[in-house]
């Protein structure tokens, strides 16, 4: 005889499954842990066609993968590369590619690694580090898994290059990990990545899920203090004051020790800064102490160079001789100057090309504020204007000097010395490296010297971090792993 249950039964069992099913979904999003990059939407974009954006990179560097990438403290481990090795000239990197597929389940073969590469850092790329790279001779698949990459001179900094979102390999919208983009997404159209980890001994497999965001800096802090947001990654100077007007638990505002350049670059070929002592002038009127202080990053150190200490064949930059006088002094000696420049003439009013955040007004404020003691007025660039001055907010991509100075190239920079070029190309081709360092070390001593350049200090690169994350570390390249997050032994390498 045949039994059937009632259909008020039958609902029960529907109703609790449907419950549990909500409920494990739920859970499934409770585990994943939630991002939010400051900027618009993430999207996976190919680095060859345009710069990536602080959405881009971070999708890039954990669903396209390079050949390498960077661990949580700014470490090189394997990426789409299982292993390498570096010839004893420094003159050939050889890979072998790990055994991967695309998502679409075509195997990865180092002649497509290659060809990706090639087209990276062609001269048609629109890919920022595509100068960076002028000394790869050669990218030359050896097999189906091993490929070489061949330099013109040694670079110990290639492998950090490497690890960069913008050498991630994307192929027809495709990445090839750590991280798989979800066809379904989360909740307020978050994207959803997953990643799976395999267990050693027959254990079952581990599994990662991140739902990554954009949004507005305040709407990023906003929906980080209200417990929505696990991390926020992407913030700069200029929206820093939105992090500060929350009251947030100890230890969630981390920096990242990043080397670059923060300052102020000439913008235009005529007007008042044609003057090279007005420019010299209005790099010494900067109190760069007070700058830092109201910003409040631990660490940051005011500098008056394009190129910093601790670079790769540097040692510590002298400061120039006119920053060891006390500002008191110094500001009535530039006072006098001004009065010498100008005469009975009206002061200048410098625009400068600022984003509208507060972060930027803050900057804006207290320039005004220096550069009065000189007569000089400022005010924020506006389209239809032009702009005197232009911010300069960059991370370096590795720890050479070469990217500081080649910012300042002619062709690259408004206001450049002819040989000045001619040292930083003779450090291109330069085979030993410490004839490459002086002459890098020359070229950044020209630079100050023209003044092409106001160095205030570091660039500033913070993120929000909720005690749920354990494998998050500052960094000297501001980039972050989404591998490992809720991972105590990351935290514990890290620290």
């Amino acid at each position: 005889m045949r039994l059937s249950a009632p259909r008020h039964a039958l609902g029960l069992v529907l109703a609790a499954t449907l419950a549990w099913a909500a409920g494990a979904c739920d859970r499934r999003d409770e585990s994943a842990v939630r991002v939010i990059v400051i900027g618009d939407t993430p999207t996976l974009a190919d680095p060859t066609a345009r710069p990536l954006g602080a959405g881009a990179a971070v999708l890039a560097e954990n669903v396209a993968q390079g050949l390498v990438r960077f661990d949580a403290r700014g470490q090189i481990e394997p990426g789409l590369a299982e292993r390498w090795n570096v010839s004893d000239d420094g003159l050939s990197y050889i890979f072998r590619l790990t055994t991967a597929e695309w998502p679409s389940g075509r195997k990865i073969t180092a002649e497509q690694v290659a060809r990706m590469l090639r087209r990276a850092i062609a001269p048609s790329s629109a890919n920022p580090l595509e100068d960076t790279l002028g000394a790869v001779d050669e990218i030359v698949a050896m097999t189906d898994r091993v490929l070489e990459i061949r330099l013109k001179a040694p670079r110990p900094n290639l492998l950090q290059l490497l690890a960069q979102p913008e050498l991630a390999l994307v192929r027809e919208d495709q990445g090839g990990g750590p991280f798989r983009l979800a066809t379904e997404a989360g909740a307020d159209g978050e994207l959803r990545l997953r990643r799976t980890i395999p267990a050693p001994d027959g254990d079952e497999n581990r599994r990662e899920e991140v739902l990554v965001a954009g949004a507005t800096a305040k709407r990023a802090v906003e929906r980080f203090a209200a417990g929505e947001a696990d991390l926020v990654l992407g913030g700069t100077f200029a929206d820093l004051p939105f992090a500060r007007s929350v009251a947030l638990k100890r230890r969630s505002l981390q920096f990242d020790p990043v080397a670059g350049l923060f300052g102020l670059a000439v913008a235009r070929k005529t007007g008042p800064l044609e003057d090279p002592q007005l420019r010299q002038l209005l790099a010494e009127a900067i109190d760069r102490d007070a700058l830092i202080a109201a910003f409040e990053v631990p660490g940051l150190a005011p500098r008056a160079t394009v190129l910093q200490g601790g670079l790769e064949g540097l040692g510590d930059i002298p400061p120039p001789p006119w920053i060891a006088a006390p500002l008191g002094e110094r500001r009535l000696a530039l006072a006098a100057a001004a009065d010498r420049l100008f005469g009975a003439t009206e002061r200048p009013v410098l625009r400068i090309d600022l984003p509208a955040e507060p972060g930027a007004d803050v900057l804006l404020a207290r320039l005004a504020a220096d550069w009065a003691v000189l007569g000089v007025r400022v005010e924020r660039w506006e389209k239809g204007t032009a702009a005197d001055l232009r911010l300069i907010d960059e991370v370096a991509p590795s720890t050479s000097p070469a990217w500081f100075v080649r910012q300042f190239r002619c062709g690259e920079a408004t206001l450049c010395d002819a040989e000045t070029d001619a040292l930083i190309d003779a450090a291109r081709a330069a085979p030993v490296a410490a004839q490459r360092a002086a002459l890098l070390a020359e070229a950044g001593r020209r630079i100050d010297q023209l003044h092409a350049f106001i160095a205030i200090a570091a660039p500033i690169r913070w993120s929000l971090v909720s005690p749920r994350i354990e494998g998050f570390a500052g960094n000297r390249f501001g980039r972050h792993t989404l591998t490992g997050l809720t991972d105590k032994l990351n935290r514990e390498r890290a620290e």
